[in-house]
């Protein structure tokens, strides 16, 4: 977490959480999702729109990136310097990418161990690694098909539904607080 971000949180302790105006898709982007685009129905819904707007500015990627992480029952937010900003993710809390040598990185580019891979029931592939538990960006299939073929990878069956009470994260925190 940036020094900034803990000064500002020992300044004003008392500022509430932010609920549905942030989202990481199953590609690893992140997007503001507006009360507009929240209206139209949860992140995950697949509802146009209801994603919001795509953030692009780098240096606020990399901020919010820099800031992410869990509480104790698995609702993952960005620190906002004294706020924090629960995140709706559309598949896990991270998003794995893999080289072509089988390497993997996490969405905010940093390198990780797998510890295990998982094969739901629509073909998705999960990974639980020393970062954390996430999913396998569609366009890296290639290199997992690879390493699997290469005995490097054994995949395990697992039913998607179980994955947030198997793996420990909460898919909408703004769903679990409000019960929609």
């Amino acid at each position: 977490m940036d020094e900034i971000v803990r000064q500002a949180m020992a300044k004003w302790p008392q500022v509430p959480n932010a609920y549905g105006w942030l989202g990481l898709d199953a590609r690893g982007n992140w997007y503001l999702r507006d009360a507009a685009a929240q209206a139209l129905g949860g992140f995950a819904s697949g509802v146009p729109g209801a994603k919001g707007a795509l953030l692009q500015h780098a240096k606020l990627i990399d901020f919010i990136q820099r800031n992410y992480e869990a509480d104790a029952v698995g609702q993952w937010f960005f620190q906002n310097g004294p706020q924090r900003v629960f995140v709706e993710l559309e598949a896990a809390p991270w998003i794995w990418r893999v080289d072509d040598r089988g390497a993997v990185a996490a969405h905010d580019g940093r390198p990780v161990r797998v510890q295990q891979v998982l094969l739901d029931e629509l073909g998705r592939v999960f990974m639980r690694t020393d970062l954390g538990f996430g999913l396998v960006h569609t366009q890296d299939m290639g290199a997992v098909a690879d390493a699997v073929e290469a005995g490097r990878w054994t995949p395990q069956p697992v039913q998607s539904a179980q994955l947030p009470a198997r793996e420990g994260f909460v898919p909408s925190p703004l769903a679990l607080r409000t019960g929609r």
